[in-house]
C-alpha cells in the first residue's frame, strides 16, 4: 500500500496567499502519511489574463518550481506541482508571444526534478456559464510530448485537465508503463457537473489505472467558479475519497499488488486490436 494525495484549493490573483495555502496542504498530506501529493491545474495563480507576467517572473527568480522544489524537500515527499507557467520550453527555447506553457513538474522526495509535461491539449470552447468563452491558446501554448515519471505511488503518466477529453493520451501513457494518471485541473463548474466523475472513471477503467484527479474548487471571482469534486480512483472504477469543495485533501491508500492482480486477469492491453502499433 501506498498513500497518495490530492490536493483542492480555490486559487485567485493573490500568489502569496495561494502559495501559504499550498504550503499548509501539502504539510497536512505529509503529516497524514503521503509518499505523493498533486496540487491543482494554476495552484499558484488563476488569472488568464497576466500569465505572461508571472511567466516572466517564474524565469527570473523560479518563485513557482523554486517552491515545488523546497515543499518536496522539506517533506520528503514527492509532490507533482499542478501547472506553473513557464517562458521556455522544454528544449529552452522562448515561448512565441505573448504566451506561456502551463507546465506540471514533478519533484521527488529529495527535491530533485524528474519530469516536466506542458499541457497538450487546450481549452478553446464555448461554455454556458457567466463567463461563456475560454480561448486558453490565446495566452498558453499546446506542449507536444507526453510524459511518464518514476514515484514512490508508481509510473506516473502526467496529464492536465482538458487531456482528459482524449483517451489516446492515457492509452499512450499506459502503454508506456504507466500505472497511475496525475490529472491536476480547473474545471468549470458546469462542465464539471456534467462530466468530470465519469470522465475520471473511464480513463481508470479503461486503462487499470490509478487517477489522482486534484480541481479547482469554488467561485474565484464573480466569472469564475470551478467544479472541484477532486478525488481518487481505483483501477475498477471506484472513487475512493472526494471532496465536494473548498480547500482541503484527499487521501486514498493504493494497493499496487491488487491492481496487478486485475492486469493479470484482464489483460487489456495485451488484447488490444486497434492502434496498438501507433501508440506503441
Amino acid at each position: 500500500m501506498v498513500r497518495v494525495a490530492a490536493i483542492q484549493m480555490v486559487s485567485n490573483f493573490d500568489v502569496e496567499n495561494n502559495l501559504k495555502t499550498a504550503e499548509q496542504l501539502l504539510l497536512q498530506a505529509a503529516e497524514q502519511g503521503a509518499a505523493l501529493a498533486v496540487l491543482p491545474e494554476n495552484f499558484a495563480v488563476l488569472d488568464s489574463d497576466n500569465l505572461y507576467r508571472w511567466g516572466e517572473e517564474e524565469q527570473q527568480t523560479r518563485m513557482f518550481s523554486g517552491f515545488l522544489q523546497q515543499q518536496a524537500q522539506k517533506l520528503a515527499m514527492d509532490i507533482v506541482g499542478g501547472t506553473i507557467p513557464m517562458r521556455q520550453r522544454m528544449d529552452g527555447a522562448p515561448v512565441s508571444g505573448k504566451r506561456v506553457t502551463a507546465t506540471s513538474l514533478h519533484y521527488n522526495a529529495n527535491g530533485e526534478l524528474c519530469a516536466r509535461y506542458d499541457k497538450i491539449h487546450l481549452f478553446d470552447v464555448s461554455v454556458n456559464d457567466q463567463q461563456g468563452q475560454y480561448k486558453e491558446s490565446r495566452v498558453i501554448e499546446a506542449g507536444a510530448d507526453w510524459v511518464t515519471s518514476t514515484t514512490a505511488a508508481g509510473t506516473v503518466g502526467l496529464t492536465v485537465c482538458y487531456d482528459l477529453r482524449f483517451p489516446e493520451l492515457y492509452q499512450r501513457l499506459a502503454t508506456a508503463g504507466a500505472t497511475l494518471f496525475t490529472v491536476p485541473s480547473a474545471f468549470t463548474y458546469r462542465t464539471g457537473e456534467a462530466h468530470w466523475e465519469t470522465l475520471l472513471r473511464a480513463r481508470a477503467i479503461e486503462n487499470q489505472a490509478f487517477v489522482i484527479a486534484p480541481d479547482q474548487g469554488g467561485q474565484h471571482s464573480e466569472k469564475r467558479q470551478t467544479w472541484g469534486h477532486s478525488m481518487i480512483v481505483d483501477p475498477w472504477g471506484t472513487v475512493l475519497s472526494q471532496l465536494e469543495t473548498g480547500p482541503g485533501l484527499v487521501l486514498a491508500d493504493l494497493d499496487l499488488d491488487w491492481q496487478q492482480e486485475i492486469r493479470a486477469a484482464m489483460p487489456t492491453q495485451q488484447h488490444k486490436r486497434f492502434g496498438k502499433t501507433e501508440l506503441s
